[in-house]
């Protein structure tokens, strides 16, 4: 602890505690501690537990009595809307201490107080909530001790909303960070809705609707309430705490409705309203505390606002609002790219394997070209499948459907990609065969068997195992598309990992067939000996590029830099270029 304590009081980087963690304890009038991480050669907080609260002592005998208990008399003493404890809350700064102690008050109170949830109530409730959802606090959420904080907050305003009694068949209780409304519901009433306008900062509102559908109304047995909480900066403090790389782009919506109503309306104002981010509506699964973008369904999206139509589980899904993904690039180059290039490409393949099976008796007349037009063919196979379940999944996504079917759709997606990078990576293997082991021989039957237990084998023991491992936490399929997770649960690295090692395989293959480029004959100039080697080298370069599939390692180019359109429409370019290359070399060569 003195050595932690003396580093962070100096001048010195911290040069040999990198990855290691240093407890600081806080200054004289707060209790608690501080913790840093080695970060950069740069001490860096990472968390703050200090506080000047006393949360306990409000729920223990003594003084705790005067706020949750009876007098001596037996009267109740701020039983009726604990707003005798209001103001030394308010009082207390927002720092990251004092908001995980306020996060730990609302839910107790939340859980002790269920019953004749009166407006004094929830007025005192909304008062304590509002001081840690202000805007000018966000950034201390980022240090609170623990990362679910803002879903327990979430949580607790639900739970205890929820039990509201409405006066008169109506309520509003208006903050500036957090409001509550609720009406009574009955059967035959029209399509009811809440409206929320709320301020987002200092400069900036932004406005959520809520709508419950007549045709669900119809299923309510008796009258019943509709509780409506409208949270304006609490998507930005749940990124800010758990460091989620998609942002919300609105309002977070929650929703205490009767069992028997299980889909609402919602509608988002953006935030940022910029024309190349996408938006997703999300519902915030409370048991695995993520957002969950089966929960809703877009019904239509434009640079202002997003429609959403979302399921109310009580269990589940009862908070809702829209991300954004700031590193999405939509762009017309791109899909006209990936549209021509994918034609060209479906077209080139059936080609090619049209050509090959007219002419395979005469190009695999010795078992070198038989092994290598068999990995062609497979490559081709490989390659085609691929292409049009990318077609598939698209439409499954972009249709909305069954989400089994995407599951599936996916599935064999991820198996026949990795395949495709199998099958080169069996290529490899066997350019590597026939230049380096020239005495040994493979005969047709072993080579057949140990390239379709590499080619098709290890795809689907890599393809299996990942659907097993996460589907049953639902993090096979990343939010907003037919393809594998990458935020949750890193889904995406069985595909990744395997086809970036091949194509590190493949690229020493190409240096190796690069360093055993034959020699001209012993009768040419130096002049034409160089310029032999160097259109000798060119062509294998050229040939094997395509055929091993290192245009996929442009690829990184993408994930270092995600904002660039030159490295997008490169990437694109090179990877159609590399189906049609492919294609040609299948069908044309020996």
């Amino acid at each position: 602890h003195g050595m932690c304590h003396a580093v962070l009081h100096s001048r010195n980087v911290c040069l040999i505690y990198s990855g290691t963690l240093c407890i600081q304890a806080c200054s004289p009038s707060f209790h608690g501690e501080k913790s840093f991480v080695c970060k950069d050669r740069t001490w860096r907080m990472f968390t703050d537990a200090c506080t000047n609260l006393d949360v306990q002592s409000l729920f223990q005998p003594g003084d705790g009595a005067k706020y949750f208990g009876a007098d001596d008399s037996g009267r109740s003493n701020c039983q009726a809307d604990f707003s005798c404890i209001v103001p030394e809350i308010l009082s207390s700064p927002a720092i990251p201490g004092n908001i995980a102690d306020i996060v730990e008050l609302l839910q107790k109170i939340s859980l002790m107080l269920l019953e004749d949830v009166n407006r004094g109530k929830m007025q005192s409730f909304s008062k304590i909530a509002n001081h840690i959802l202000n805007s000018s606090v966000i950034s201390n959420w980022a240090f609170v001790k623990d990362k679910n904080a803002s879903s327990t907050l979430l949580d607790s305003v639900n739970l205890f909303a929820g039990k509201l009694l409405l006066r008169n068949g109506s309520e509003n209780i208006q903050e500036r960070f957090i409001s509550t409304k609720g009406f009574s519901i009955h059967q035959n009433a029209s399509g009811k809705s809440f409206d929320f306008s709320m301020e987002l900062n200092q400069t900036n509102t932004v406005s959520g609707h809520v709508v419950i559908p007549e045709e669900e109304l119809q299923k309510l047995p008796k009258t019943s309430k509709a509780i409506s909480i409208a949270f304006p900066t609490l998507g930005a403090i749940m990124e800010a705490s758990h460091l989620d790389p998609v942002s919300v782009n609105g309002m977070v919506l929650s929703v205490s409705l009767p069992e028997e109503l299980q889909h609402i309306l919602l509608t988002f104002e953006k935030v940022n309203k910029l024309e190349n981010v996408g938006a997703q509506c999300v519902g915030w699964h409370s048991t695995e505390r993520r957002w969950d973008h089966k929960a809703c369904k877009m019904k239509s999206n434009n640079i202002s606002s997003v429609v959403c139509m979302c399921k109310h589980r009580r269990r589940t899904f009862r908070s809702f609002s829209i991300l954004m993904s700031p590193t999405l690039l939509r762009n017309a180059v791109l899909d006209y790219i990936t549209c021509v290039g994918l034609g060209l490409s479906i077209f080139s393949l059936i080609l090619c394997l049209v050509i090959e099976t007219t002419v395979w008796h005469h190009v695999t007349r010795t078992e070198i070209t038989y092994m290598r037009h068999f990995c062609l063919v497979n490559i081709a196979m490989s390659l085609l499948i691929a292409d049009i379940l990318f077609i598939v999944a698209a439409v499954v996504h972009n249709a909305a459907l069954n989400y089994r079917l995407c599951v599936a759709a996916t599935f064999f997606l991820h198996l026949f990609y990795l395949a495709l990078f199998f099958w080169m990576f069996t290529l490899g293997l066997l350019i590597l065969y026939g230049l380096l082991l020239v005495f040994f021989k493979i005969t047709r039957s072993v080579f057949i068997v140990t390239a379709f237990l590499i080619g098709y084998g290890c795809p689907l023991v890599i393809a299996v195992l990942t659907v097993i491992i996460t589907e049953p936490k639902n993090g096979y399929l990343r939010s907003g598309a037919c393809w594998l997770n990458w935020y949750e649960t890193k889904a995406l690295l069985a595909f990744a990992v395997p086809a970036l090692s091949i194509v590190a395989v493949n690229l020493a293959v190409v240096v190796v067939v690069v360093v055993k480029t034959p020699r001209p004959s012993i009768g040419e100039s130096c002049k034409s000996h160089d310029l032999s080697n160097m259109i000798r080298i060119s062509k294998n370069v050229a040939l094997l590029t395509p055929l091993l599939g290192l245009t996929w390692g442009f690829g990184l180019a993408t994930v270092v830099d995600s904002h660039s359109l030159a490295f997008h429409v490169t990437f694109a370019l090179l990877n159609a270029f590399q189906v049609n290359s492919v294609s040609l070399s299948i069908g044309l060569l020996p």
